[in-house]
């Protein structure tokens, strides 16, 4: 028996606050927060675009984080509206619907389905783990890459939360104007429903997660027109749908 110092991830409470209105608290990683809350309210269906958020602010409180977002008035009365309360992810990912009814989401059809080389899948889950800083020193965070369509990942964020790490992704890259349908989503998780509902949302043609979907995953990924990938080695790759858009030789 031996002592040794350890790192561990932090895992905070962030609340977005919507027009002065806290609407939800997420437990996450404390960087990229601008990324996070836009990436979460475009895939939540809070915001229909970029341009519907006018202003965020970061503000450090003595039991959290606050991202204070000014969002146009029709986003508020669309999230107003809303019969979900939205709340922090938790494994079931259903806390806070009101009705049986409302289990099942609307899937969004993604618009177009690209081809994907197997060798670039390779190539990227040969790279990820070294570009997961907060993985290697703690690990205990989830990453999700945006990977090209010749196979370079672009870009990585890392959150403790699976879902988290997916929408900071997701918010950068609506900042930034990525096309979705070129290339494809690389995430360390298993891929379960919301990581498909938020990636069809987003416009994600191909998504390939480490670990394994959920049987309501494949169904939705079915329905939105994606290719889904799971336990993803470099060895080799279990293909759920969208065998037809991969290119196994080069």
């Amino acid at each position: 028996m031996y002592e040794a110092d350890d790192s561990l991830s932090d895992e905070v409470p962030v609340a977005l606050v919507y027009n002065g209105i806290s609407q939800v608290v997420l437990m996450a990683t404390p960087q990229d927060l601008p990324e996070l809350a836009l990436g979460f309210s475009l895939t939540e269906g809070i915001l229909s675009s970029v341009s519907q958020l006018y202003d965020l602010e970061i503000e450090q409180t003595s039991t959290g984080i606050l991202v204070n977002m000014e969002i146009a008035s029709e986003a508020l009365l669309r999230l107003k509206g809303r019969r979900r309360h939205l709340s922090g992810r938790t494994g079931c990912g259903l806390c806070g619907l009101e009705s049986l009814e409302a289990v099942k989401p609307v899937i969004t059809p993604v618009i177009a389905r690209p081809s994907v080389s197997v060798a670039h899948i390779v190539a990227a889950l040969k790279a990820f783990s070294s570009l997961q800083p907060l993985r290697a020193k703690t690990g205990s965070v989830h990453g999700a890459a945006k990977v090209s369509a010749g196979g370079q990942i672009e870009a990585l964020f890392e959150d403790v939360g699976r879902h988290n790490a997916l929408d900071k992704l997701f918010g950068c890259g609506a900042r930034a104007g990525w096309n979705w349908s070129e290339g494809f989503v690389l995430v360390s998780s298993r891929a379960s429903y919301e990581m498909v509902v938020k990636s069809a949302v987003m416009g994600v043609g191909c998504l390939v997660a480490v670990s394994a979907p959920t049987a309501l995953a494949v169904q939705l990924a079915q329905e939105a027109g994606m290719t889904l990938i799971g336990f993803a080695k470099p060895q080799q790759q279990v293909v759920y749908c969208g065998h037809e858009s991969l290119v196994w030789m080069e």
